[in-house]
């Protein structure tokens, strides 16, 4: 019986695993193959799964609408010695909420871009400036910073406190990285 319990806790495992590795492949060859945009506002990205190409700035699509915030850093984000683009894209999804993204759009060497997988900040935060990691044993990291609400507070509340997220983009796979900003456990 204990045998049996143990036999599904794992099949459901191995396809929970399954599926996650399907949608990491899926995100992978779709940024991969598309073409390069020569302009980064005219990039596809990856939101929640959905492929998004922006025309100047925005893309529509249901009751969906995306659009380029700003925030621009400019920065080497593959590591390539190349200057990419990492910026915030705002969501509204026919509701109230609008949801903010980081995004990276990658310099190839034909010039164009390619974008990047979505990174989640929240739900009608209040953005404040996006800057390279100033640790010196971080390589390629970006620090987003925000206000968000406390814990407990409705979403109606202005956001009154400040945040900061470590992001480093996987430039095999696309997608953001959250960097903790002081590991103890960092090699000196």
């Amino acid at each position: 019986r204990v045998l049996t319990i143990l036999l599904i806790i794992l099949a459901l495992l191995l396809a929970w695993v399954q599926v996650v590795t399907d949608r990491v492949s899926e995100t992978i060859r779709i940024l991969i193959e598309q073409p390069s945009a020569t302009d980064y506002k005219n990039t596809t990205f990856m939101i929640e799964g959905h492929k998004v190409r922006l025309i100047n700035g925005t893309a529509a699509g249901g009751d969906v609408m995306t659009r380029y915030f700003g925030n621009d850093l400019k920065t080497d984000l593959d590591g390539d010695g190349v200057p990419d683009l990492a910026f915030l894209l705002t969501q509204e999804r026919g509701g109230s909420g609008t949801f903010f993204y980081v995004v990276g759009a990658v310099q190839k060497a034909d010039g164009g871009y390619v974008g990047s997988d979505g990174y989640l900040l929240g739900d009608r935060i209040a953005p404040q400036s996006t800057n390279v990691s100033s640790n010196p044993r971080h390589k390629n990291v970006i620090v987003v910073n925000y206000a968000d609400r406390a814990p407990g507070e409705p979403m109606s509340a202005r956001p009154s406190i400040g945040k900061s997220v470590y992001l480093k983009l996987d430039p095999a796979s696309m997608q953001w990285g959250i960097v903790e900003p002081n590991f103890e456990g960092e090699a000196r």
